[in-house]
């Protein structure tokens, strides 16, 4: 009866121990909250919980000693048993500080960024580093015990194997998705062109990334065959584009007029309209006397990538009425004639 005493004593005051650390570590939590660090925080609150369970199952261990126990049952109380929870308690400790540190840390590198795939990779590595740290502690525990674990890896291979294949193209995209959060080939918002396809990109997801595309329709695009394809950024190093109008004259024109009529166009257009940059400055060059015609290109700047037609648009009008003005030809394009014979 006295032995039972014991170990009822024992129980109690690995309780009052278990509850003293909780209050202790509750006052250390906010102790670390006053800190500007938050590796603190997480090792705290890594080390709390598993240290009060660590301490009820060892007053629990010690108190079996005090009471008799079945042969048959024997085994719960060896020493072996005590040190497989250790380790678990041990894996726990790490699952927790673990997971704190990828999210805190996680969060304060995705807020930097307007993407939501980073957010999901964090969601994704959280999951997988706890059930990483799980396996590898039972796998620890079991050749621990003495179990062979050689089936179960096997298995567990197997099983990789067959999930890798089946998730061949996910996993593809998965990580092509992980190569443009790094690499920033474009963020949110840029316009690019991949595979002849020119739009504004939407969203960067898990899977794929989505595009708009001028006419307004929405184009999905895998993220594996972006990260090898050649990519076109219109935003990056900076927003404005250069713009080439080409433009023709008639033989006889006079050339130099034309270079200045159409520098006169240009700088207008950069003074009275939204569209254009005064710097770099406009230019006008003549390219090469054609077949038919004299051959002009004009060389602007957009102060956008999305602004190149509004600005063809009003140098066109305003080339023609100018031309028109000053009664300067230009030339209907030839067209190709084949005779039969």
């Amino acid at each position: 009866m006295s032995d039972i005493r014991i170990a009822a004593g024992i129980i109690l005051i690995g309780i009052i121990a278990a509850y003293i650390v909780a209050r202790v570590f509750k006052w250390l939590q906010h102790r670390a909250d006053l800190t500007e660090s938050r590796f603190d925080d997480i090792l705290i609150l890594s080390i709390g919980k598993p240290l009060i369970a660590g301490i009820l199952v060892f007053s629990f261990f010690l108190a079996m000693e005090y009471v008799p126990v079945p042969e048959e049952y024997a085994w719960i109380i060896e020493g072996k048993f005590l040190n497989a929870v250790y380790i678990f308690l041990g894996a726990w400790v790490v699952t927790i500080f673990v997971e704190n540190f990828i999210k805190l840390y996680g969060q304060w590198l995705s807020a930097k960024t307007e993407s939501e795939l980073d957010d999901k990779i964090i969601d994704i590595l959280e999951i997988a580093a706890r059930y990483i740290i799980w396996f590898i502690a039972i796998l620890i525990v079991l050749s621990y015990l003495q179990i062979n674990i050689t089936p179960l890896i096997a298995a567990g291979g197997v099983f990789g194997l067959a999930v890798a294949l089946a998730a061949q193209d996910l996993i593809s995209n998965f990580f092509g998705g992980a190569l443009i959060l790094v690499d920033k080939p474009f963020v949110i918002g840029d316009r690019i062109k991949i595979d002849g396809y020119l739009g504004d990109v939407e969203s960067v997801g898990p899977r794929s990334t989505r595009i708009k595309t001028l006419d307004y329709q929405l184009l999905t695009i895998p993220n594996s065959k972006i990260a090898n394809s050649v990519v076109t950024n219109y935003a990056m190093p900076d927003v404005k584009l250069k713009v080439k109008i080409p433009v023709s004259v008639a033989y006889g024109s006079d050339i130099r007029q034309v270079k200045e009529i159409l520098l006169e166009i240009c700088r207008d257009a950069a003074a009275k309209t939204p569209y254009i940059l005064t710097a770099p400055a406009p230019n006008v060059y003549l390219l090469e006397f054609g077949a038919s015609s004299l051959d002009y290109m004009i060389v602007i700047w957009a102060k956008r990538f999305n602004m190149s037609w509004e600005i063809k648009d009003h140098i066109n009008f305003e080339i023609e009425r100018r031309f028109a003005e000053e009664g300067i030809e230009i030339p209907f394009p030839q067209m190709d004639v084949h005779m039969r014979t």
